[in-house]
């Protein structure tokens, strides 16, 4: 954990995959630890976190898949009024980067979006648990949630 502090503390924009806040929605126990530091922090300002509207059509695929609307429209709830996060729309410019960094980089659509519009509004790195993105350090800093699991004693 402590190394994931410090990581963290070099950043003051920090750019945010939907499988961090999945893995924090549902409390997931191999990661909780990691996204609670994560959100605590981007809650009281001490970084801003940075995702696009991928994020939100994401996070509310599996509770509408199990007819769960309430839980869909809690969680849109929860990541728009979230404090000191970006939700950033897909405009021509967030596209036209992605799809040069998916020409260059060779990475999936969805990706290169969410890289792309935390690039634009000045994420310094990316916070996911895909390797395939590690590809992209030439762009920014990509930060494996795996390689901050302690292992157990």
């Amino acid at each position: 954990m402590e190394r994931f502090t410090e990581k963290l503390a070099q950043y003051s924009r920090i750019g945010l995959d939907t499988s961090v806040f999945i893995y924090h929605l549902e409390e997931n126990p191999g990661y909780v630890e990691l996204t609670h530091e994560l959100f605590t922090e981007i809650e009281a300002g001490a970084r801003t976190g940075i995702t696009s509207t991928i994020t939100l059509m994401e996070i509310i695929v599996r509770p509408l898949s199990i007819g769960r609307q309430d839980v869909a429209r809690n969680y849109e709830a929860l990541l728009v009024n979230f404090p000191h996060l970006e939700i950033v729309e897909l405009d021509r410019d967030v596209i036209r980067k992605a799809a040069q960094i998916r020409a260059t980089h060779r990475v999936r659509s969805p990706d290169a979006l969410q890289v792309s519009a935390c690039l634009a509004h000045g994420a310094q790195a990316f916070i996911s648990n895909d390797r395939r993105l590690e590809r992209l350090r030439d762009e920014l800093e990509v930060m494996i949630l795996d390689d901050f699991i302690e292992p157990a004693a």
